[in-house]
């Protein structure tokens, strides 16, 4: 099967994972096959809201650190991402950058630093220490001991996909020979409590895009890919059939917190993804939705997507299975986009049971075998920012 590309792509020589699917890939994948949920009540801190989130229930004791567990997440997929693409010190020469996005890493959410300085005027400086420590690519620059460019992307909840965009940009300018891109976010007080105030987080366990959706629940976790130049690859002597084809983001400028009725931004955002890739619509086997179960984004994406490439679309949310991990969501979906490529399957869309009369699309209900060379992952953000990728899978004369 003949494929045209692109000059400019950045091949995908690593991936790496953690969420409440899996502590890795591999597990993620069989939760994805077997169809389970790992949600159930708040156990990171003391709450009275009695929402369901998606947490990660053990990190391994080589990547946890005290008091930073958005870092601690982040280095478990790094870490997977690096070995997948054979990568280690010998290889320090290379230009690496790191181009990571994060939303909850970079508030300064020390809750009990607030309270002192609220109630007495003063309060100990550690917790500004942290926060001042914990940016997120910095810290992984100097762990895996880069020499590239670092940039921490902070856009609401396109900043994994935002940050694997930038990357892509900095490989075909020649700023750095591979890049370690995506996102990490930990499970935090302040978003729980934030987006419980919009009325946005249901109470049950989220089925995105179905008729009775009541909202999204949260996560946490962290996805990586490693992108390289095809010439940097040649030189290690690694292949990959993977590759980053196109990226594209646009603002609806419309709301704070709600999409643009028509999806202007989302629609731009693809349409650019697309031509940046040099890909047509209907060369697209799937879409991994950025389907948060909100009432409106599922509308309004699912709108958008039929519109561009048709009500036979094959398409899933799999924020079912790891809930909305904030910044972490587009580098996991990323992730997960390209190893189902490589797999050539998708799986089902969980939650969504009733088809609603109002979206023309019907999300994928059960595990789907795609064979196509091509396929997108969404974002959606508040502030009005949308992002899209097109990743790519090579095939026999491509």
């Amino acid at each position: 099967m003949q494929q045209t590309m692109k000059k400019n792509y950045a091949l995908i020589t690593g991936l790496g994972a953690i969420s409440a699917a899996g502590n890795n890939l591999a597990e993620t994948l069989d939760s994805f096959a077997r169809m389970k949920r790992n949600a159930g009540p708040v156990s990171l801190f003391d709450t009275l809201l009695k929402y369901p989130v998606f947490e990660v229930k053990e990190i391994s004791g080589e990547f946890y650190l005290e008091g930073q567990r958005t870092l601690s997440l982040a280095l478990c997929a790094v870490e997977e991402a690096l070995n997948e693409a054979h990568i280690n010190d010998k290889l320090s020469k290379l230009r690496i950058g790191v181009c990571m996005g994060t939303t909850v890493a970079s508030q300064l959410n020390d809750l009990e630093f607030y309270k002192s300085y609220r109630h007495s005027g003063s309060a100990p400086m550690a917790a500004v220490d942290r926060y001042l420590k914990r940016n997120l690519a910095e810290f992984i620059s100097r762990k895996i001991k880069a020499k590239g460019p670092s940039l921490t992307v902070v856009n609401a909840c396109s900043s994994g996909t935002d940050a694997i965009g930038v990357a892509l940009t900095w490989l075909n300018n020649d700023l750095c020979d591979i890049a370690v891109a995506g996102g990490a976010d930990e499970l935090s007080r302040i978003p729980l409590c934030g987006f419980g105030s919009l009325g946005i987080v249901s109470s049950e366990l989220c089925a995105p895009f179905d008729r009775d959706r009541k909202g999204l629940n949260l996560g946490e976790g962290a996805g990586v890919l490693v992108l390289e130049t095809k010439g940097s690859a040649q030189h290690r002597g690694i292949s990959s059939e993977l590759y980053l084809a196109g990226y594209g983001s646009s603002s609806d400028a419309y709301h704070l917190t709600s999409p643009h009725p028509e999806g202007a931004g989302l629609k731009t955002s693809i349409k650019k993804a697309l031509t940046d890739a040099c890909v047509e619509p209907q060369e697209i086997s799937f879409v991994n939705a950025h389907g948060t179960a909100t009432p409106e984004n599922d509308s309004v994406e699912g709108k958008v997507l039929a519109g561009i490439f048709g009500t036979d679309l094959k398409m899933l949310s799999t924020k079912g299975f790891t809930g909305h991990t904030l910044g972490a969501a587009g580098g996991l979906e990323a992730v997960f986009t390209a190893s189902a490529l490589r797999e050539g399957w998708i799986p089902a869309s969980i939650g969504f049971k009733n088809k609603d009369a109002a979206i023309p699309l019907t999300p994928v209900r059960e595990k789907t075998i795609i064979n196509g060379c091509y396929a997108i992952s969404t974002s959606l953000a508040f502030g009005g920012n949308n992002a899209a990728l097109v990743i790519g899978r090579m095939r026999e004369g491509g």
